[in-house]
């Protein structure tokens, strides 16, 4: 695990040369001093009030009498799972003026900062400590600058730790009123995927957040704006809320606008209403037993290759070939293979190529790679007469580079190639081109907390890395499917965590995707929903082929709730969906293993 490590120090000889001078009157030392009028403006820095004034992430903060730095209470946090144990104030203060943050902290790996400046953002921190001990910084606000956020935190992993007298020295700021509520809130012009909203204006607003079904999805500066990538023919309700620096509004009275029928963006691909997609295991063997194309039931209307794999990590270079006889004894011939597929297809089955999985690492890190890659996946699809196109890249085939801070425009070259590569061969193939996706969660919900940062630290570039291609092929993704297992705990956006195996966890990751959710919480970078016919659940098919594994009356819970806002549990979703496509398992083969019990259950949901 790395960390954020300290500012580097003299070398011995700069030191001893620094202090000559100091010794000599060389050099003045200079130390910050408070201006008369400068006093404290932070609230409640010692506790005494209990969390008055302050806001801890995931209820990490509680005040206790020992140990205290001074008075009678101290702050105590204590991080968990992915939670930093974040402690904050918003601050009012002056535009160009400097501040001196400090406060007394014990433990390890504690921070104390500020954000919002307006210039640059400042923290300092100390490693380890046992007793008391003092951290100080100091920062001067922008031009414009009426309030900062100062906080307190922790690191993941580690115990409890405790902060005390936190002071902001500096000239007070003019103190604000919050705004008047937004009225007139109207819904104008609606399309298949869009609505147009105006509000009259609130005195002593400098800005607006705009909510859909309670979440907010937007910050205008105006008093109208349109909010697009909604799903067809679906009711949303909007609230508005005035801004300023004092803080927000209450919200405005709801309008509730209802998109028209048709929906932008991708194409069903010729599969029915609901569809069930699974992985058939043609190129290897495993516990499941092997599958011949022409013994895949019915009940599968999308069927994925697994997999085609690189030559190399970086080539770009994909093959696929059969099962080898030796691995499996009942495989097929090619041309058998050739022949079911056809057969299928007659039958209305898409049958796609699946390209990675856990052992088949793709990295298009140049524009090389990229080319090879489209002819080498075209000549997959032709020679076997298929559908399109599955991407299953895990591992790190994509990860983000640092400074590639907004998904909307990526910068990092093995997504930009991938972006590239996968438009090139929906041209090729025009509009009946299939092109599924099976990403883990890891690199598309865990974006709603750390887009391309990681929850350990800023280390794991992977995480939400799969957003910018999700949102640039928006409008050529036939399906969706994200893995819904094999990924521990992930938050929702009711802020909570869900756990693998149950109705909610399902739920809750699946509304994310059809609700839009703010990237690593930045208000102004939300990720739009996706269309419910673009979106199906993804589930291992038995207790041996992931971990997750979902019993079929929690999976049905998971259906119902979300496409007749019936058996929900404790996530509140934010819409409902009948409209949904279905699911996705991991897979045919472990699903024939395990008699069925997967496919069987959707079909007596939706209909054989």
């Amino acid at each position: 695990m790395e960390r954020t490590g300290p500012p580097a120090r003299l070398t011995g000889a700069v030191a001893a040369f620094a202090a000559a001078l100091l010794a000599a009157g060389g050099l003045t030392a200079l130390a910050p001093s408070a201006a008369a009028a400068d006093a404290d403006q932070a609230r409640n820095g010692g506790f005494e009030s209990g969390l008055d004034g302050w806001s801890c992430t995931g209820g990490s903060g509680a005040t206790v009498g020992t140990p205290a730095h001074s008075g009678t209470s101290a702050l105590k946090a204590t991080p968990a799972g992915s939670d930093n144990a974040k402690c904050s104030q918003k601050v009012t203060v002056q535009p160009d003026s400097t501040y001196t943050l400090s406060a007394w902290v014990q433990g390890s790996y504690v921070y104390l900062g500020a954000e919002g400046t307006g210039t640059t953002d400042v923290s300092t921190w100390t490693q380890s400590s046992t007793d008391w001990k003092q951290l100080t910084t100091t920062f001067k606000t922008g031009p414009s600058t009426t309030s900062v956020s100062v906080y307190t935190h922790g690191w993941f992993g580690t115990p409890a730790y405790y902060a005390d007298d936190l002071t902001l020295i500096g000239p007070g700021g003019a103190p604000a009123e919050l705004p008047a509520t937004p009225t007139g809130l109207k819904a104008g012009t609606a399309t298949s995927s869009s609505v147009d909203l105006s509000w009259t204006g609130s005195a002593g607003a400098t800005g607006y957040n705009v909510y859909r079904g309670g979440t907010k999805v937007a910050s205008v500066t105006g008093t109208s704006t349109t909010m697009t990538g909604l799903a067809a023919s679906t009711a949303y309700s909007f609230q508005v809320a005035a801004t300023n620096s004092a803080g927000e509004s209450a919200k405005s009275a709801a309008v509730t606008a209802t998109t028209t029928a048709g929906g932008g963006g991708g194409t069903g691909g010729g599969l029915p209403a609901h569809a069930l997609v699974g992985y058939l295991h043609s190129s290897f063997a495993n516990g499941s037993g092997y599958t011949r194309m022409a013994d895949v039931p019915d009940s599968w209307d999308v069927i994925d290759l697994a997999f085609g794999e690189p030559t190399s990590v970086t080539s770009g270079d994909i093959r696929f070939s059969l099962c080898p006889v030796t691995e499996c004894p009942n495989v097929e011939s090619v041309a058998e293979f050739k022949a079911a597929i056809k057969a299928k297809q007659a039958a209305g089955k898409k049958v796609l190529i699946s390209i990675g999985g856990q052992n088949g690492q793709v990295q298009l890190t140049t524009t090389a790679a990229r080319d090879t890659f489209v002819s080498s996946v075209s000549k997959i699809i032709d020679e076997y007469g298929l559908d399109g196109l599955d991407i299953d890249f895990e591992g790190h085939s994509l990860s983000l580079n640092t400074g590639d801070t907004d998904f909307r425009n990526p910068t990092t070259p093995v997504v930009v190639n991938l972006i590239s590569a996968v438009k090139t061969l929906k041209a090729k193939y025009g509009e009946k081109f299939v092109l599924t996706m099976a990403p883990e969660t890891f690199f598309v919900q865990l974006g709603y907390q750390y887009y391309g940062s990681g929850p350990w630290g800023g280390q794991d570039p992977r995480a939400g890395a799969y957003l910018p291609v999700i949102h640039a092929l928006r409008d050529d993704l036939t399906l969706l499917h994200v893995q819904d297992y094999n990924s521990g705990s992930i938050m929702g956006l009711d802020n909570q965590y869900h756990s693998m195996g149950g109705a909610d966890f399902h739920i809750a990751m699946t509304d994310m995707l059809l609700t839009g959710f703010p990237v690593a919480g930045d208000q102004t970078k939300v990720f739009p929903p996706l269309r419910p016919d673009q979106v199906a659940i993804g589930l291992p098919a038995s207790t041996q082929a992931g971990n997750g594994h979902t019993s079929p009356a929690e999976v049905t819970k998971a259906l119902n709730c979300l496409t007749k806002k019936t058996d929900c549990g404790s996530y509140a979703t934010h819409g409902t969906w009948p409209a949904l496509r279905g699911l996705m398992t991991w897979s045919i083969n472990w699903d024939r293993f395990n008699n069925g019990e997967f496919s069987k259950n959707f079909d007596a949901y939706f209909g054989s």
